[in-house]
């Protein structure tokens, strides 16, 4: 800390989550380090498969594609930091970095949302409307909503960060947390956080809510369709398609709300911990996996990039 003004403005925070555990600081570095190069393996895999087949270059493999570079940067922002943190004892972030940490975070968090919606028009598309699917999901639509996506994270990671790092830190400078999320960091502020809380709710929840409603919408329609599909083929195979990204999104949306839905003073931090680790670093390891084992297209692919080289080795 610095004196400034006859007050102490924080320099640094040290962040406090899993410390009642002090026995367990090098298993969860292990595990978090091991659910890292994972989640690395596993994206760069599933990136590698759909740039080197052909037959994969389509709209719903271009989103894929964009959701595994997403989920590494995602993953990138958090668990390499927290496993140095549970190995070496080091829980003292710079206030520079916290805010760093809070905005990318942010950004690939909302991205992340908005691609689950994205993913869910493009099945929508793909099963409602199949004659006019190529005219609908063109190129220039695709990387217009994966840019979209990623204005629409910068706009919200920005909010976020610009409000919460406005806030007075004058200590303690302890943040009940493995990483600098919006609603700890603003827990150990000295100033009236209800406008934050206010920006927070209403920002956040509108997007949270607005991309849950596309997906259930999109999936609202997608099963009456086929529903009504006359041969059971066709509804194996639509249902095929669709299965993966369903358990994806049941997978981050439930943990998000779960975590940003309930009140701030009703929740103990140890839950909020385990549920952050969920989201954050679960999920984007889960990801290439969900993908790979739920679609016949992926895992075809797979076998004959292994084959080639194993025959050219």
């Amino acid at each position: 800390k610095e004196t400034m003004e006859n007050h102490t403005k924080v320099t640094e925070f040290i962040l406090v989550g899993f410390k009642s555990h002090p026995g367990s600081q090098l298993l969860l570095s292990v595990l978090f380090s091991t659910m890292y190069a994972v989640t690395l393996v596993g994206n760069v895999c599933m990136i590698f498969i759909i740039r080197m087949d052909s037959k994969l270059h389509t709209p719903m493999y271009f989103f894929l594609e964009n959701l595994s570079i997403l989920d590494i940067c995602y993953s990138s922002v958090i668990t390499p930091k927290a496993a140095l943190m549970f190995s070496l004892g080091r829980r003292i972030i710079s206030y520079n970095g916290c805010a760093s940490q809070m905005f990318f975070f942010s950004l690939f968090g909302t991205t992340e949302a908005f691609f689950l919606a994205v993913m869910a028009y493009d099945h929508f598309t793909a099963i409602c409307n199949p004659l006019l699917y190529q005219i609908i999901m063109n190129k220039r639509l695709c990387v217009f909503m994966v840019v979209g996506s990623y204005l629409s994270g910068c706009i919200n990671c920005t909010i976020q960060t610009g409000f919460t790092f406005s806030l007075s830190f004058c200590g303690p400078n302890e943040i009940n947390h493995f990483f600098c999320d919006v609603p700890a960091v603003i827990h150990a502020t000295c100033s009236d956080t209800l406008v934050n809380k206010i920006v927070m709710l209403s920002v956040c929840g509108s997007i949270i809510v607005g991309t849950a409603l596309v997906v259930f919408i999109s999936y609202g329609y997608i099963i009456t369709i086929i529903v009504q599909m006359p041969s059971a083929e066709s509804k194996r195979k639509a249902f095929s398609t669709c299965s993966s990204h369903m358990l994806s999104v049941s997978l981050f949306f439930g943990t998000v709300f779960f975590m940003y839905a309930q009140p701030g003073d009703t929740s103990s931090p140890d839950k909020s911990n385990t549920i952050s680790v969920l989201y954050t670093i679960v999920v984007p390891m889960l990801n290439p996996f969900i993908y790979t084992f739920q679609n016949k297209e992926v895992k075809w692919s797979l076998k004959k990039q292994l084959k080639r080289k194993v025959f050219f080795s």
